[in-house]
Parts: structure tokens; sequence; C-alpha cells
């Protein structure tokens, strides 16, 4: 599991985005609960994650906005442009006190192609 602290900041809200392989839903769920297990990650306002699985009875698109609404299918869509399969990505946001509107989904976005090693 790798982390990327601070990846974007705006108005007093922070994200991070961490990735990690997996190859079934179990998995992703496990590598979720364990970046919970850290206080810092269990506090967050939210952790929204996205996982393409692909395996002998074909792919398989798992998301989760954890109160984002639509982060999931945002980092879903990229993994899938990106050709990522069996690697779950979670962005993690700690809100900051002033909603961003639509600006949190270019966040969200900055912050999975960090996890994909993009340039911008």
């Amino acid at each position: 599991m790798r982390t990327i602290l601070d990846v974007a900041t705006d108005r007093g809200s922070r994200y991070a985005v961490t990735d990690a392989p997996a190859a079934s839903r179990a998995e992703a769920l496990a590598v979720v609960a364990e970046l919970k297990k850290s206080r810092r990650f269990a506090r967050a306002t939210h952790n929204s994650w996205a996982v393409l699985l692909e395996g002998p009875e074909g792919r398989e698109s798992v998301k989760a906005d954890d109160g984002e609404s639509g982060a999931g299918a945002v980092i879903l869509r990229m993994l899938e442009r990106a050709g990522r399969v069996n690697h779950v990505v979670i962005v993690t946001r700690w809100y900051g006190g002033v909603n961003l509107g639509g600006d949190r989904f270019r966040h969200v976005q900055t912050a999975v192609r960090a996890a994909l090693g993009e340039a911008g």
C-alpha cells in the first residue's frame, strides 16, 4: 500500500491518495479497512475509492463515494481509461469547512493522476 499525502489542498480541504493491489472485492475492502486503522484516515471526512477487477469471470467494477457524491465514479472512470485493473485507489478528503462545489472533482482527478503516476 502506498499513500501520497497533501496531493491537493483547497480552501482548507486536504486530499491524499492511497493505492494498492486488489484482485477481488474482498481484497479491496480489506485495503480500505487497513487504511482506516490509521487514526488519521479514520477521522477523514471521506475515503472514496474504486477498483476495476478482472478475473476468470470477466470484469467487475466496484466503487464507493463515502459521502463524497460522485467521487467513486470519477475514480473508476480514470482507472478504466488508464486500463488499471486489480488495483484499488482511495482518495481521502479532510473537509476544510468550505464547500468546493465542482472543484472537488478536479481535486479527486489530481489525486488519482498522482496514484497512476501521471503528470499534471
